[in-house]
C-alpha cells in the first residue's frame, strides 16, 4: 500500500482492505469449524449453521449439528477474538514503551491478568461480587503499574523494561503458584493449571458474548489512534510537540490493552508470543504505519490462534494439546529471530 492511498477516505480503505479480510477470517473460522479430532463434512458444516442462524431446516445427525453449533464454532470465534485482541496490545504496547520485545505475555500483563482470575476463583475474593474477568482487570493493571514503576526506578530504558517486566511476570506467576497450593484442592489445581497453559476447551457461546465485543473495542480504539501511535514510535515529547494529547492517549491505549488482555486470559488462560511475534511479521509485509498495521496485525492474530487451536487438536490423536504449548513452539522461534534481528535497539 503506498503513501498516497493513506490520503484516501476511511470508507474507501475500508472498503478496498475489509472486504479481502473478512473473507480470509471467514475462511479460517470454517476451518476452525470442520478440521478437529473428526473431520466434517463441508456440506454437513453448512447445513448446521443454515439451520441456526436462517431455521433452513436440513436434515443431519444431531450430534454433527451439536458439534458444530455448541462446540466448535464458539470455540473458534473465541480463538480469532483472543488472537486479534492478544496483537493488538502487542502492536500498542511496542508504540507506547518503544520497545520491539513488548507484548502482554513478556511485560507481565497476562500472567497479573491469571492471578487475579485465579484469586477470585480460588480465595472467592469480592464475596461473589466480582466475576473472573473484573479480577483478570485489576490483576492486569496492577501488574502493567508493578512493571512500569519497577522500569522507572531502574533507569527508564528499553532493556529495563524487559527486565522488569519478567520480574514482574515471575512475582505474579508466584503468587498464582502460592495461591494454587495454599488454597486449592487437587482438582482445583489440576483445572487451573491446564487452564493457565492456555485452553479453549470449555469455551462456550456466553464466552463469545465477552471475547468478540472486546476485540472490537480493542481494534477501533486502536485504529482511532493510529496516527498517535506512528508518533509515539519517536517519543513521547515528540508526539507532544506535533499535538498529540500524550496523556490521554496513553490512558486510552493501556486501558484497552488492559482490557483486552484481562478478557482473554479470563477465557483461555495465558497464551505467550502471539503479541510479540504477530505484530513484528506484519510490519515486514504492511510496513510500520499504524492504519494498516492495525488492522493487518488484528487479522493475522485471529488466523494465527485459530490455526493453533487446530493444531492443539490434531497433533495427537485422542487429546487435546494446551494451545499456549502451540503459540510457544513457534513463538519461541521467532522471539529468537527478532531478538537477533534487534540486538542493537533492545
Amino acid at each position: 500500500m503506498s503513501d498516497a492511498a493513506l490520503t484516501r477516505p476511511l470508507h474507501r480503505r475500508v472498503t478496498l482492505w475489509g472486504v479481502p479480510g473478512i473473507a480470509v477470517l471467514t475462511l479460517a473460522i470454517l476451518a476452525g469449524v470442520i478440521i478437529g479430532e473428526t473431520p466434517l463434512p463441508i456440506p454437513t458444516v453448512a447445513a448446521a449453521l443454515a439451520n441456526n442462524l436462517w431455521d433452513a431446516g436440513y436434515v443431519i445427525d444431531p450430534i454433527d449439528a451439536g458439534i458444530i453449533w455448541s462446540y466448535r464454532l464458539p470455540r473458534t470465534l473465541v480463538a480469532a477474538a483472543c488472537g486479534a485482541g492478544l496483537a493488538l496490545s502487542g502492536v500498542v504496547l511496542q508504540s507506547l514503551v518503544r520497545n520491539a520485545l513488548a507484548d502482554p505475555y513478556l511485560l507481565g500483563v497476562s500472567a497479573g491478568a491469571g492471578a487475579g482470575a485465579v484469586t477470585v476463583t480460588v480465595l472467592g475474593v469480592g464475596g461473589g461480587l466480582l466475576g473472573i474477568s473484573t479480577g483478570s482487570f485489576i490483576g492486569a493493571a496492577l501488574a502493567f503499574g508493578v512493571v512500569s514503576l519497577l522500569a522507572r526506578a531502574a533507569g527508564g530504558g528499553p532493556a529495563q523494561l524487559v527486565l522488569a517486566g519478567i520480574a514482574g511476570s515471575q512475582l505474579f506467576n508466584a503468587v498464582t503458584s502460592f495461591l494454587i497450593a495454599k488454597s486449592a484442592n487437587a482438582e482445583q489445581a489440576r483445572g487451573i493449571m491446564f487452564w493457565l497453559l492456555g485452553n479453549l476447551s470449555g469455551v462456550r457461546w456466553p464466552d463469545v458474548s465477552l471475547a468478540v465485543p472486546t476485540a472490537v473495542l480493542g481494534f477501533f480504539v486502536c485504529l482511532w489512534f493510529a496516527r498517535a501511535m506512528d508518533a509515539f514510535s519517536f517519543g513521547a515529547t515528540s508526539a507532544a510537540a506535533l499535538g498529540i494529547p500524550v496523556r490521554r492517549v496513553q490512558i486510552a491505549l493501556i486501558g484497552a490493552v488492559t482490557l483486552m488482555a484481562a478478557a482473554m486470559v479470563s477465557l483461555v488462560g495465558s497464551i505467550g508470543f502471539v503479541g510479540l511475534v504477530i505484530p513484528h511479521a506484519m510490519r515486514y509485509v504492511v510496513g510500520p504505519r499504524h492504519v494498516r498495521l492495525v488492522p493487518a496485525t488484528a487479522l493475522a492474530g485471529a488466523v494465527f490462534l485459530i490455526a493453533a487451536d487446530i493444531a492443539s487438536r490434531v497433533l495427537i490423536p485422542g487429546q487435546v494439546v494446551p494451545i499456549g504449548v502451540v503459540t510457544a513452539l513457534v513463538g519461541a522461534p521467532g522471539f529468537a529471530l527478532i531478538l537477533i534481528h534487534n540486538r542493537s535497539r533492545v
